[in-house]
């Protein structure tokens, strides 16, 4: 089963999309098998990460602006302002492809785990992914 999901951004961050996918999951009725998500974008990203402290959030986006900084004087794309170069270095860092085990009806995610779509832009956008539900 494939799936079309649509995600607005309010900007640059980790932006928590776990029960969205949990609930498509469940509308499926797949009870066993796998689900995968891709971003169809090439300046924002997905990952796994914990979802119960958000210090944890705010240190990965930190860490991440200290080492892929705007403004390097080196980037020649940047047609769409500052943002744009690191945003696509960003994006090449993490992952647009997540795969998730489905158990008894349910993503496996392990306690602390959330999936988040990470906008690497610094305005807000509609970001769509593609997810695949199979055995």
């Amino acid at each position: 089963m494939i799936l079309h999901v649509e995600i607005r951004t309010n900007g640059k961050g980790l932006h928590e999309i776990t029960d969205r996918v949990q609930a498509l999951v469940r509308e499926s009725g797949l009870t066993e098998g796998l689900c995968t998500l891709m971003i169809q974008h090439t300046s924002a990203s997905l990952t796994i990460q914990e979802n119960a402290d958000p210090s944890a959030r705010r240190d990965l986006e930190a860490w991440l602006e200290r080492h892929v900084p705007e403004g390097d004087p080196h980037f020649t794309h940047t047609a769409e302002g500052p943002d744009d170069m690191p945003s696509h270095i960003r994006a090449a860092l993490t992952a647009t492809t997540l795969s998730i085990p489905v158990v008894r009806g349910r993503l496996a995610l392990g306690t602390w785990q959330g999936i988040y779509l990470w906008e690497h832009r610094r305005r807000g956008h509609l970001r769509r992914c593609v997810l695949h539900l199979g055995t």
